[in-house]
Parts: C-alpha cells; structure tokens; sequence
C-alpha cells in the first residue's frame, strides 16, 4: 500500500502477464465494496481515494486522547448488505446488533417521571411485534395510537415498485391517513428523520415507505439496532484495508483522479496528478456532483440529472462530562431539539467522565451556527433531559459539520438517481446516491458497490456467484 505512486500501464500479475483489471474510484462504503466483490472474483483491482484514509462519509479522527467518530452511524438487521460487509471485513463482533429492538424516548415537556417511552418489539409475527408497544407508547393518545396502527396497515399495502410514490411527500400521505402533528412528531418523524435525513414533509413517500415497510413491517427483528462498539476507523479503514491487502488489491490513499477516457477499442485510461493507469473497467464511487464531472461525454443520457440530486446535512454535537450522565447506550427525545444521544465513552478512549454524541439530521438551520449558539442551545436541553447532568461539568464541547452528508430525499429524487450501468462499455456508477431503492445509508452505500461490481464482473466475463442471495433476506 502506498501514498499515489502509480505505475504506468495496465496492471499486471505475479507472471508479468496482463490480465483482466479494474479501477475502483474512491475509497467510501461503496468503492471499498466494489473493490472487494471484484477482487474476490479474480479481478486485479487498483482503489483510488483522494483522502488519506478509507471510509468516505463514515470515519474517526483525533482530538487530544479521544478517538472520535465524525457522527453516530446505526444500521439495522435488515441491512443485509452492510451485515456481508462487516463479515467480510472481519468486523461483526465490534458492531453488534441488540437482541431485540428497544428505543428508549424521553418527552423533555412533560414531567419526570413520566418522560420514559420504549418502542420495543415482542417475539411475535408482523405486525403483531409491535402491538404491545404502540398500545403503551405513552407520547401519544389512545386515539392517536389506534390512527398510527391504521396508517401503518395501509403502507403495507403500498407496492415500492410504483413510480408515482417517488412523486408524492410523506407528510401529505399522512396527514390524508389520520395522522397528527404529534403522532408525526412522536413515531414517524423519530424514525423517518434518522433514516431519510429529512422530515415527512420533505421526504418521498416511496423512500419512507421503504423504511418502513422493510425495517418496521417486514420481518419482526428487521428494526434491530446495530453500532459500532468501536471508532468508525478501526472498521472502515483499518479492517477494511486488511481486507483489500488480503483480496490482493491495491489501495492508493492521497491520490486524487483528474479524468478518465477511453479508446475506441474500449480501454480505459484513469488519470491521476504525474501517472495513468490503463484498465478494463472503471467503478465511479464518488458523491454524485464528483461522479458528474468525472463522467465522459455521452456515458449517462441526462448527466445534469446529477447535479439536481440535492444534499441534506447532518450535525453531530460531541459533549464530554467529567461523570456519568447517561445509565443507557442511547435515547430518542422528544419536545426538545435534541433528537438521538448515543454513549461513546468506551469507543472513544475516555477514561474517566462520560462522552456524548448527539446525532441532529435534517439540520438545516443550524449546520452552520457558531459553536458558542449550539453550546447555549444544546446544553440546558441536555439537562433538561439528563438530571445528571445539571451537575456535571462539561470538560469539552464541540461539532463536527457534514453539510452534504446524505443526499436529500425530496420528491421525485428517484426518476434522478442513476443505476449501475453507464452507455459507456466498462464504466459502473456506485455510491449511495444511486438507484439503490434504499435511502443514503451505509447500507444503500455497500448495495451499490456489490451493483456495480455485479454488472463490471458480467462485462468482464467473471462469475459473479459469490454475490448471489446477498439481499435475499431484505424485503
């Protein structure tokens, strides 16, 4: 592994003869996949990333002697996908799943002692599973709870197949099916904003319904939460780049690509600063905006589609106290702005006190708000929520900003997101931007690279089998 020193030419074998290439571009969730997926199949595999590190949008940096993650990423057990990824980099036993979904949601605005909600399942077919839960969840009324269960038979209903969701706003489809402000405050945004990045009102209702009919009303254990127990680094980039060394690929960091071309006899030339690597096939794993000026003429038939593909940001609140605050791994809150707290004390390193991490999505207005407006807004809110806390001392306080961390999942995004295929022989899209079915998660990131890698292998005349049935437990 090296820092951007290429040699020249198609790659080579240990015989010196060349064989059947590709070059993955940029090293996220996606590239990492579809690097691997290819080199698994026989292919001589060169990943390009322009950073110094793998990961993408899902990584850990340094602060003082804390190992911090960049934002609190989750994924569920139905992301079949992320779960093959994480096996396949020797990663699952440092992201666990719970054993069964509970949500522990605190109402800031009503008394103490009767703050406390947990959305939890029962062993129990669907929808049966979360019967108990919803009849008790106690921020909603009697009424408002018996709406929600009507409203969820009748997304089951909905075909995910049909273009015309891709058209309609979640909020509007709710709103039509009984539902309140604060049944959409209460469930569907608690769940959806964390998900989608955005509120019913600006989501799609065919990506909500996606949500919801797979992690909530596919299989009773589909909503199961899994993290990192971990910093982010030591599964998306160092594990990850063990795995790549062991599949026998070549990971280039700090090497940026200028341009890519190919001749008329179909080879492709990728073009770094000072070197060109000639190969079989591309993988473009870069944002969407990347991927656009990247592209060869005539390779996507309306590639300004891409630059209409809007961005939401993520803002993530990091808090350390010098004492335990928290009993629980993590909460959801209600009737504050803060909205998921997550406990990476043990992953960070922290050794004495307690490090918080509060995840905001959807954060529009507030991605770019001083640190000193967040520290007045956040920490009262804090206290509000955490008795603990209200004694506590705060031994640090800062933000991390991904102001293009998910694309936006507004209304008609689908009829804009490409697929894995490009008019140009031998170039794939994959990213989690593009036509997964899922919203951008890691789990629509990890999708595309097995896409992308599953239509280069047909191209190349290399079996793909080592990739079928790996979505066959997704709805």
């Amino acid at each position: 592994m090296s820092d951007g020193t290429l040699p020249e030419g198609p790659v080579q074998d240990a015989s010196g003869r060349s064989g059947t290439s590709a070059v993955v571009v940029g090293g996220g969730l996606a590239g990492i996949t579809a690097a691997l997926a290819l080199a698994d199949a026989g292919v001589q595999v060169t990943l390009l990333e322009g950073r110094p590190r793998l990961g993408g949008l899902a990584f850990s940096f340094e602060r003082g002697n804390l190992t911090v993650d960049n934002g609190q990423h989750v994924y569920l057990r139905c992301c079949t996908a992320y779960r093959w990824f994480l096996d396949r980099i020797d990663a699952a036993a440092l992201a666990p799943l719970q054993d069964r979904l509970d949500v522990p949601v605190l109402d800031a605005d009503v008394a103490p002692g009767r703050r406390l909600g947990r959305l939890r399942r029962d062993a129990l077919p669907v929808p049966l599973h979360l019967g108990r839960s919803l009849a008790t969840y106690p921020h909603l009324s009697l009424a408002e709870r018996a709406r929600v269960g009507r409203a969820a038979l009748a997304l089951r209903t909905l075909d995910l197949a049909d273009p015309a969701l891709d058209a309609q706003d979640f909020g509007s489809w709710l709103a039509a099916h009984g539902q309140s402000a604060r049944a959409i405050e209460a469930l569907w945004d608690l769940v959806g904003v964390a998900t989608l990045n955005a509120v019913a009102e600006d989501a799609s209702l065919g990506l909500a319904a996606m949500v919801f009919k797979t992690g909530l009303l596919s299989d009773p254990g589909a909503a199961d939460i899994g993290w990192a127990r971990v910093p982010l680094g030591e599964l998306h980039d160092r594990l990850a780049r063990k795995a790549l060394d062991s599949a026998g690929v070549r990971t280039e960091v700090r090497t940026r690509v200028t341009s890519i071309s190919h001749d008329e006899n179909g080879n492709w030339s990728v073009q770094v600063p000072g070197e060109r690597i000639e190969t079989d096939a591309v993988v473009l794993a870069v944002p969407q905006r990347e991927a656009h000026g990247l592209l060869p003429a005539g390779a996507l038939d309306a590639p300004e589609r891409l630059l209409e593909i809007g961005t939401a940001p993520i803002l993530n609140i990091h808090v350390v106290y010098d004492r335990k605050v928290l009993g629980r791994p993590f909460f959801a809150a209600l009737g504050s702005p803060v909205q998921w707290v997550f406990d990476r004390t043990e992953a960070s390193g922290l050794r004495e006190g307690q490090y918080l991490a509060l995840s905001q999505s959807a954060a529009q207005d507030e991605i770019d708000e001083p640190v000193a407006v967040l520290r007045e807004r956040y920490l009262p809110e804090l206290e509000r929520l955490l008795p603990g806390a209200r004694d506590a001392e705060v031994k640090d306080f800062f933000v991390t900003r991904e102001r293009t961390a998910t694309f936006a999942p507004t209304p008609g995004v689908g009829r804009l997101r490409p697929g894995a295929r490009t008019n140009a022989p031998g170039l794939y899209l994959a990213g989690a931007w593009t036509a997964t079915g899922w919203p951008a998660t890691m789990e629509s990131a990890v999708r595309s690279g097995v896409g992308a890698a599953g239509a280069a292998l047909a191209a190349l005349g290399r079996s793909g089998a080592h990739l079928s049935g790996l979505f066959e437990e997704a709805a």
